[in-house]
C-alpha cells in the first residue's frame, strides 16, 4: 500500500524541531501530547507544535505539546557522520579481503513457436501446442 499526501500546513514544517503552535496554524485550544487525553485543552499561544519521523509515511506525524512536554531539538551533527563513515570504510578494507565478483552468467536465448507464436520454456516443448521446439 503506498500512502498518498495532500498539501497542507504540515508540509511547511521541520522535521523535530519544536515550532510555536500559534504561528504554525493558528485555531482553537487544543491537548497536549505529553499530558493525556484527559487533561485540558491549551491555548494555542502556549503550545509548541512538533513534525515527528514516522517508519512507514514519509510526510511524518505531527504532535502538540505544552512547555514540560516539549522535545528537545534532534538536529543532525553534519561533520561526524562523513568521519564515522571514513573510519568505517578504513576498518573494513583493512580486516578482510575482498571477494571475487559472481560470474555472469549469459541469458538463455529466447525461442518461439513457429506455429503459436508463443515463448517456449527450457524444456523445449510448446505450452500451446505440445511441439518440440528447437
Amino acid at each position: 500500500m503506498q500512502i498518498r499526501n495532500s498539501s497542507d500546513w504540515r508540509d511547511a514544517l521541520p522535521f523535530e524541531l519544536p515550532v510555536a503552535a500559534a504561528e504554525a496554524v493558528p485555531g482553537d485550544a487544543t491537548r497536549c501530547s505529553g499530558c493525556g487525553p484527559t487533561s485540558e485543552p491549551w491555548p494555542r499561544e502556549a503550545l509548541w507544535v512538533v513534525k515527528h519521523r514516522h517508519p512507514t509515511n514519509p510526510a511524518g506525524f505531527v504532535r502538540f505539546y505544552c512547555s514540560d512536554h516539549k522535545p528537545a531539538a534532534k538536529l543532525a551533527p553534519a561533520a561526524s557522520v562523513p568521519e564515522r563513515a571514513r573510519r568505517t570504510r578504513a576498518a573494513a578494507g583493512s580486516a578482510a579481503p575482498r571477494k571475487a565478483p559472481a560470474p555472469i552468467i549469459p541469458e538463455r536465448e529466447t525461442v518461439f513457436c513457429p506455429d503459436c507464436f508463443v515463448q517456449v520454456p527450457a524444456t523445449g516443448v510448446c505450452g500451446m501446442c505440445g511441439a518440440r521446439v528447437g
